[in-house]
């Protein structure tokens, strides 16, 4: 390797709560030589890194500006309520916006699930971010509604979270440069996508080998004739034993024919 080569390497970012660990854990196996770099990015500066060329790909949050950036939606996530583990929605499985409709809920400046106005009384003021929320939950000020991989992420002892029916949700997908669908990329959306590593895009397809004939109950290979010497001694043999079969028979029938008496001499 020359000076000027530069090794082949990936990088791939990631917005909050999003977990990319099984899909790079896939790429090591298949790429050992390739090394893949985690790069971390708020959700709403996603796109932007996208387009500088500070990585090659990314997991980010829909939607996505579709002008420059391709993007191939992989999962949903379900809408969570974060609410103090002494609240009174924490007694129930599940609720509904409009069970908060008296409740101050939050709504932080790098809210992901891109609503106007969240259900609940809006808060006088908005905080920064979703983590600046999570504290202020805890302090009793509010309730926050995220995505659950983020309640997860900001997750603490006093908080806990429920399942909310009719909100919108989060879709998770992974963006990249429509100029640059490299080889690379395409390894990569081949493993999200759960291909194998036998059917990655651009493998040659291997031809169908035709099937082995079964041999049959003789032993022979199905199609096979017996050898003509063999034809040809079983067809005799089948005809001596039939003519001598016959001979038998005419044998038989010669025994059972009467004679005459012998005449008299005048």
């Amino acid at each position: 390797m020359t000076g000027q080569e530069v090794p082949p390497s990936f990088r791939l970012a990631y917005v909050p709560g999003v977990t990319p660990t099984k899909w790079v854990r896939i790429w090591n196996e298949r790429l050992p030589d390739v090394p893949l770099t985690l790069v971390q990015v708020p959700a709403a500066e996603a796109s932007d890194l996208l387009r500088s060329g500070d990585a090659d790909a990314g997991l980010v949050r829909l939607p996505v500006d579709r002008t420059d950036l391709s993007a191939i939606p992989l999962y949903s996530e379900t809408t969570v309520v974060v609410i103090p583990k002494d609240h009174v929605v924490a007694a129930v499985d599940e609720v509904s916006p409009q069970d908060l409709a008296e409740e101050i809920v939050l709504h932080p400046l790098d809210d992901t699930l891109g609503w106007e106005r969240p259900p609940g009384l809006p808060a006088l003021e908005r905080p920064a971010t979703t983590a600046d929320a999570i504290d202020l939950v805890a302090a009793g000020v509010g309730l926050l509604v995220v995505p659950q991989s983020l309640a997860r992420l900001h997750h603490r002892k006093d908080l806990t979270y429920r399942p909310v029916s009719d909100t919108p949700e989060s879709q998770v997908a992974l963006s990249w440069p429509q100029d640059e669908t490299t080889d690379l990329v395409e390894q990569f959306i081949g493993i999200v996508r759960g291909r194998t590593v036998n059917s990655t895009r651009g493998r040659p397809a291997t031809p169908p080998q035709p099937k082995a004939k079964r041999p049959d109950k003789s032993g022979r290979p199905a199609g096979k004739s017996p050898q003509s010497g063999a034809g040809r001694s079983g067809g005799a043999g089948a005809s001596g034993r039939s003519a001598g079969a016959k001979g038998t028979k005419s044998a038989k029938g010669a025994k059972n024919v009467k004679r005459g008496k012998p005449r008299r001499s005048s």
